[in-house]
């Protein structure tokens, strides 16, 4: 980055001149570069229904660590909370959450934590829940669940019962909490009888009071739209798209959460 001329230190007139130019022509180009540079994945506005976000439930715990200046959210999953985005680290759907929310409550810093990876599934959830209220003192619990048990065909009623036991834990460490579901794909739907545990989840959270943040719908949404379908997208264009569902899946989030903060005040 060149360094700043001072003010008290004006060009020489015989040095303006044949200066003035060159400058001016650089700063076009440069004026020229920026605008016809690709925008970010995340720069595209994102199609979410109200009837996903109007789930919004009262976040006390939430809003109550917002007042106070600072929020700690503790982020339970399988593989898609843990990879990075296709473009790096700062485009995972986690991370843009965290990026998302300190501007929709600037001043305030936002702390996110991950549990979890690929074929985790709700039972090794408890082990890592317990050592995660303990460590990071969450007030928002995000518990991403129900796709580890679909692929492998396990008990839909012992995946709910196991999330009970961690929900009550949750509750009792005083946190809020909100459910995720499956990730939408064409794969899944025919690979898997995903409904019963879909049905499930929905069961958990209403027995919970807690918001259940729809992502399979969303995404089946985009996807019957044709405004964001990874499957069908190019393989060169594939990770632009998996940035932009990222952040369009962080965005949705952010407008749960808000929502449910204003209700508790």
């Amino acid at each position: 980055m060149p360094l700043p001329v001072p003010l008290a230190a004006p060009l020489a007139a015989p040095l303006a001149a044949p200066l003035a130019a060159p400058l001016a022509a650089l700063a076009a180009l440069a004026l020229a570069a920026a605008l016809l540079a690709p925008a970010p994945a995340w720069a595209t506005a994102c199609d979410v229904p109200a009837e996903v976000v109007s789930a919004a439930r009262p976040l006390p715990a939430t809003a109550r660590a917002l007042q106070r200046g600072s929020l700690r959210i503790l982020i339970l999953g399988s593989g898609s909370i843990t990879g990075p985005g296709a473009s790096g680290p700062d485009a995972s759907w986690p991370a843009r959450l965290q990026a998302l929310l300190a501007a929709r409550f600037p001043g305030r810093p936002v702390e996110v934590a991950l549990r979890g990876g690929r074929g985790v599934s709700v039972h090794d959830h408890l082990a890592l829940l317990r050592d995660g209220l303990n460590a990071e003192t969450p007030a928002l619990v995000l518990w991403q669940a129900g796709t580890v048990e679909a692929v492998r065909g396990l008990d839909p009623d012992d995946m709910g019962e196991t999330m009970r036991q961690g929900l009550e834990r949750i509750r009792r460490a005083g946190a809020d909490i909100i459910i995720l579901d499956q990730q939408y794909s064409r794969f899944l739907r025919a690979n898997t009888n995903i409904e019963p545990y879909r049905d499930k989840l929905r069961l958990v959270a209403a027995a919970a009071g807690a918001p259940l943040f729809r992502r399979y719908d969303l995404m089946q949404h985009w996807v019957d739209s044709g405004a964001l379908d990874l499957e069908r997208t190019a393989r060169g264009d594939r990770g632009a798209a998996m940035d932009r569902l990222n952040d369009c899946l962080a965005k949705a989030l952010v407008e749960l959460i808000g929502q449910g903060v204003a209700e508790a005040r």
